[in-house]
């Protein structure tokens, strides 16, 4: 969701072209920090009108669904984006693991984690919540969304169907409507789809990357994210409706690139308002129609400022947060119960005191954030870009240059 950093037009620099999107990132890092950190600090502060961490990942996935598409086809090759889509999720990602793995010599590795085969498997391939599994980190559960949209895109670019984008935020948005009419739980059960999934997925990538069977294996890939997103799913409705999100970002690209019309996202979002309605799934407080439209507004408004004030300076504390946001995200949680198992229950503390731990909190975090982006993230992304110019043939070469 928050690993997007890629570049869409060429007239600009790539500093100025991304700050504002940088800037949504780091926005919607903080949301998300802020929803968990509030009720463990100071719940007092924690508002229930909307909520914060699902407006934060909102704007993600409107984010990736404006970027991934339009970087896909300004690479115009699938193995470079693949390629880049590893380097960029996967570093990070398995230090944190690694960081959760050794914490859980004092602080337990979370209930919704199986401790089974299928849980490694289905942490190999990112597809955790589409395979109804529990993330080691409780934020990886976005992860699977974003690597569900890029199997679905693939797919869609090697087919020649990508530009479609309006068409698949509605229809998206009607299968959300109509998963929460129908589904109650997952239609996959069982810990098989996990492991099944790893190895097709796998498979796969390796395919997508050595160009062995590519066409066959972006489809093949495509159908078995879309399967798993409607069927194997922790709430269908929800998957469907994440997607139709995307899709709606990618719609809004194309409006923008003159090559599509805002009638699709008018439409897509209306069915993903509507989708918990009647759903089966819907009885938290955050999809009640008042918080979750509310919640969606507040996201899409964000979205559409940004968009309206890119041409301006953006702060530079905003795209430094955006740059660092993916650690900020990974990272947050895992130290948030490293501070809870180190210090107790915080919530009844003077408000002097939760302030300052509060900050503390964030100085260390913040500081983290940037040493990974500096030590894990940059190098990871930099060694994928070296990888992928040694790959081309030298026709590729020629046509990118």
């Amino acid at each position: 969701m928050i690993a997007t950093q890629v570049a869409i037009a060429p007239a600009r620099t790539q500093a100025a072209r991304l700050a504002w999107l940088d800037a949504l990132r780091g926005i919607g890092a903080m949301a998300v920090v802020a929803e968990h950190m509030l009720p463990w600090l100071m719940p007092a502060l924690r508002p229930y009108w909307f909520n914060l961490g699902m407006y934060g990942v909102l704007v993600f996935f409107l984010v990736s669904g404006y970027i991934i598409p339009a970087s896909l086809e300004h690479r115009g090759d699938v193995r470079s984006f693949w390629i880049s889509r590893i380097f960029r999720l996967y570093p990070l990602y398995l230090l944190v693991i690694g960081l959760v793995l050794v914490m859980a010599i004092w602080v337990p590795v979370r209930m919704e984690v199986p401790r089974h085969a299928s849980s490694v498997a289905a942490h190999l391939s990112m597809l955790l919540d589409v395979v109804h599994m529990g993330g080691l980190a409780d934020p990886m559960w976005t992860l699977s969304y974003e690597m569900v949209f890029y199997l679905i895109v693939t797919a869609l670019f090697v087919g020649g169907v990508h530009r479609r984008s309006g068409l698949l935020a509605i229809a998206f948005g009607g299968a959300a409507v109509a998963a929460g009419l129908v589904l109650s739980a997952p239609l996959l059960p069982g810990e098989w789809p996990a492991i099944v999934t790893c190895v097709i997925f796998l498979a796969g990538l390796v395919c997508l990357i050595s160009g062995r069977f590519r066409t066959t294996a972006a489809y093949s890939l495509g159908l078995m994210a879309l399967v798993l997103l409607m069927f194997g799913s922790y709430v269908p409705w929800f998957g469907a409706a994440i997607l139709a999100v995307m899709f709606t970002g990618t719609a809004i690209q194309r409006w923008e690139a003159g090559t599509g019309g805002l009638t699709p996202v008018v439409v897509s979002a209306a069915l993903v308002a509507a989708s918990p309605v009647w759903s089966i799934q819907a009885g938290w407080w955050w999809v009640q129609p008042d918080v979750w439209i509310t919640t969606m507004v507040l996201a899409g408004g964000t979205f559409a400022l940004g968009m309206a004030l890119r041409s301006r300076p953006i702060p530079g504390v905003l795209t430094w947060i955006g740059l660092i946001s993916y650690s900020i995200y990974l990272l947050h949680h895992p130290l948030l119960r490293g501070l809870n198992s180190m210090m107790g229950d915080l919530r009844g503390l003077p408000a002097a005191l939760s302030s300052a731990i509060s900050l503390g909190y964030l100085i260390v975090l913040l500081t983290l954030s940037w040493l990974t982006y500096r030590f894990v993230e940059a190098p990871a992304q930099r060694l994928g870009k070296r990888i992928s110019r040694s790959l081309r043939s030298p026709q590729e070469a020629s046509s990118q240059g």
